[in-house]
């Protein structure tokens, strides 16, 4: 298996990492997704997400989701259908994934939802019968770059439990908002657990501990055992408040068509809002007055002098433009190994 042998690598190796320029990571990801079974422009689009996770910083859902994305598919007998428009008017829509991942699902939603929004000043596009929608970030740049406010969430299998409880009833279920700015966009993308599913699988993989506190065996014990916790379930982020938001989360996805309670990595809801900033105030003004509220809020007296105030996303963004600039992006020599491996294979 794909996992087993990154695991047995990792073992040998533990520390080592590879270090790959931007394109030779991208390279990398297309040639998987391809070996998979994806067109070409499907291929790219899905490395574009998995590399900017990357550049951010955010590890786990880069390359190591590419081992994840094989494993799900080998493990499911695959047979994706095209994506279908289930019903549509014109400030909204609904789409059928067809079970394809949820990327490529959820781009092709965020575009609609764009387009609507564009026109009439307001959409709200739902697909469901999906997997793995990423950063729900990345989308919300997508439409801020075309000047459009944004809420989007995300639901998923029940790896987390309500607070109070050991047993999972919501998904990871991230949660988004996106402004347009006369500077940078402001993006604001949590997960309501807390801990999010692809760290606990990266953890697994590399043999590594979860921190304390973050979940719960298959029977209701705390534990620090990524295999355990991936049979037992994850705890909420923010106690009771951020179990309330997964909640709503999952009743959202269930807007978008999935069931309340989706089966393990199968059949996800994802909802995106868009406005039009002009609906209810000038375009002009609004994004003027939301990059003078981000130098506002940054020039806040700090409590510790090298910490100062951040708006939503500027880490994720300071990132990014760091590792661009180095043009390099490391990654797990196990991680690396198995998915060259992957496609030098002749199955995906």
């Amino acid at each position: 298996m794909i996992e087993g042998a990154a695991r047995i690598k990792q073992g040998q190796a533990r520390e080592e990492n590879m270090r790959l320029t931007v394109a030779e990571a991208r390279a990398l990801a297309e040639r998987v997704m391809q070996h998979l079974g994806h067109d070409p422009a499907e291929a790219s689009l899905i490395a574009d997400h998995l590399i900017d996770c990357e550049l951010r910083g955010l590890r786990y859902g880069g390359l190591a989701r590419a081992l994840s994305i094989v494993e799900r598919l080998r493990r499911s007998g695959y047979r994706p259908q095209p994506i279908r428009i289930e019903k549509e008017s014109a400030v909204s829509a609904r789409l059928d994934g067809g079970d394809r991942l949820g990327y490529v699902v959820a781009h092709r939603a965020t575009t609609i939802a764009i387009a609507k929004a564009t026109s009439a000043g307001i959409a709200i596009v739902g697909a469901n019968n999906t997997w793995y929608t990423g950063m729900l970030s990345y989308y919300a740049e997508m439409a801020a770059a075309e000047g459009l406010v944004t809420m989007i969430a995300s639901n998923a299998s029940p790896w987390v439990a309500p607070q109070g409880a050991s047993e999972g009833r919501f998904g990871t279920n991230p949660i988004c908002f996106g402004f347009p700015s006369a500077e940078e966009p402001v993006i604001w993308d949590i997960g309501t657990s807390a801990i999010i599913h692809a760290e606990v699988t990266l953890a697994r993989r590399l043999g590594r501990e979860l921190p304390e506190g973050v979940a719960f065996d298959a029977a209701g014990r705390p534990t620090r055992d990524p295999a355990a916790a991936l049979a037992g379930a994850f705890a909420p982020w923010g106690g009771a408040k951020g179990s309330g938001l997964g909640i709503v989360v999952q009743m959202l996805g269930a807007l978008a068509g999935s069931p309340f309670i989706p089966p393990d990595l199968a059949q996800f809801g994802f909802v995106i809002v868009a406005v039009r900033p002009d609906l209810l105030t000038s375009a002009e003004e609004y994004e003027a007055g939301v990059a003078d509220y981000a130098k506002a809020l940054r020039a806040a007296r700090p409590l510790a002098s090298d910490a100062p105030a951040r708006m939503p996303f500027d880490r994720s963004r300071a990132e990014r433009r760091r590792r661009l600039a180095e043009d390099a992006i490391e990654v797990e020599d196990a991680i690396h190994r198995t998915l060259v491996e992957l496609c030098a294979s002749r199955t995906g």
